[in-house]
């Protein structure tokens, strides 16, 4: 398995662009499914660990997906899709195989997908999916280690959400497009994601409106079409570039982000002293201060700080001057990169749903380990800040979420290089 070893305390100066959020590039994906007739093209994709287990999944199933890799463009053809089971070997790898079950579902009446794996980031029942399925008429069932649900055909419902599940509105989107009359899905969650994956859905040939909003509503549609499609940039990809020039005192220019994707995070960076700008080609200019200014996080859905970008802000907190409390509100697991950056020399106390950070003067380099995909993502930030090598094992998991960072980070002048752990 392949590592980053990286010296820190380097400034880092220059742009660096954002690709296609991964969040919703995976549902568009597995809605592409959908598609009787035609090729869906998606525009701007990365080339992640994530998207090409989902492509393998598609093609288990009978479809086909293509990856340029110099356009940055992905096609998938579901004309000829023939199977509606998919294994383990592939879904253990990523959560959002399960956003498969809403298209199967949809397009044939059924499917049966194994328990997903994916970070281990806490508890992320797919009880929401289940049971909004039962509402539109589906029968759940579970047999041989598969987890499914059948139906003649889906009919509209009214969905109450008891958490405003990401990945269970986006699922439930789908089976609702192709089912027969109108769907409601209430507390729904609002992220940017769930609005562009509503546009792409319609753009298809759905009817859906309030997607963004706590209340969705389907008028299901005979078939649906494929289309070609460039998903919005990644709001936490870009959020990390921004924490980036936070942690290292640096300047940083970030292309191709939503700003109002981003306010929750430009605000809280702003009250710890960063200072940003707008430029001409319409990047975003991250300034970071000399020294951090303490604050206090509260993660939440959206609109609210995102859970996604508490490991990045904590890893900055780490050498702030002051005292920060983080409440992770998302995921009762999220805190496991705190041990990691104790190692190198960050003061961090976790007690249940909150952390108290208190700022070091610095930090140092050591050997760590990624946990889970963003919390590689804070370690790579605390390294490029440190004094001293750090070597940042299992990055894996953070190749599931950034294309190659060392290739992006290290024009900035970032001395970071990916090795083998073997050596």
């Amino acid at each position: 398995m392949d590592r980053f070893i990286i010296e820190g305390g380097r400034p880092l100066k220059g742009s660096i662009e954002v690709e296609g959020v991964k969040n919703v590039i995976l549902p568009m994906m597995c809605a592409a499914l959908m598609a009787g007739k035609g090729t869906t093209v998606l525009e701007n994709v990365p080339r992640l660990q994530d998207i090409s287990v989902l492509m393998r999944l598609i093609e288990e199933l009978g479809g086909t997906a293509a990856y340029d890799e110099t356009e940055r463009r992905l096609t998938i053809d579901a004309v000829n899709l023939s199977r509606t089971i998919a294994s383990y070997d592939l879904v253990k790898q990523m959560r959002a195989s399960f956003l498969l079950s809403g298209a199967l579902l949809g397009r044939f009446g059924e499917f049966h997908i194994s328990m997903p794996g994916g970070c281990a980031i806490g508890d992320r029942p797919v009880n929401f999916h289940l049971h909004g399925f039962r509402k539109m008429g589906a029968r759940v069932v579970e047999e041989e280690g598969l987890l499914g649900a059948v139906a003649k055909r889906l009919h509209g419902a009214v969905i109450c959400l008891d958490y405003p599940s990401h990945t269970g509105t986006e699922n439930l989107m789908m089976a609702a497009a192709l089912a027969e009359g109108t769907t409601v899905i209430e507390n729904a969650a609002c992220e940017p994601e769930i609005k562009d994956f509503g546009n792409f859905l319609n753009a298809m040939g759905a009817n859906i409106s309030g997607h963004g909003s706590p209340t969705i509503v389907i008028e299901g549609v005979d078939s649906l079409t494929a289309v070609s499609y460039r998903p919005i940039s990644d709001r936490i990809v870009a959020g990390t570039y921004l924490c980036a020039a936070a942690i290292t005192a640096s300047e940083i220019e970030v292309l191709g982000s939503r700003e109002q994707d981003l306010r929750m995070v430009i605000d809280k960076l702003t009250d710890m002293g960063v200072m940003f700008e707008h430029t001409p080609r319409g990047g975003i200019v991250a300034k970071g201060p000399r020294r951090l200014t303490a604050v206090d996080i509260t993660t939440m859905p959206h609109p609210g700080f995102p859970t996604d970008l508490q490991p990045p802000i904590m890893a900055c907190l780490a050498v702030a001057d002051g005292v920060s409390i983080i409440r992770e509100t998302v995921f009762e697991s999220r805190f496991i990169h705190a041990a990691e950056l104790n190692r190198m020399g960050a003061n961090i106390r976790v007690a249940g749903d909150k952390a108290v950070v208190v700022g070091a003067p610095s930090l140092l380099g050591a050997p760590v380990m990624a946990s889970d995909l963003r919390a590689g993502a804070a370690l790579v930030l605390a390294a490029l800040s440190a004094k001293g090598t750090t070597t940042i094992d299992r990055i894996y998991h953070v190749d599931r979420g950034y294309e190659r960072l060392e290739t992006k980070l290290a024009p900035l002048g970032a001395a970071i290089k990916r090795g083998d752990n073997r050596a």
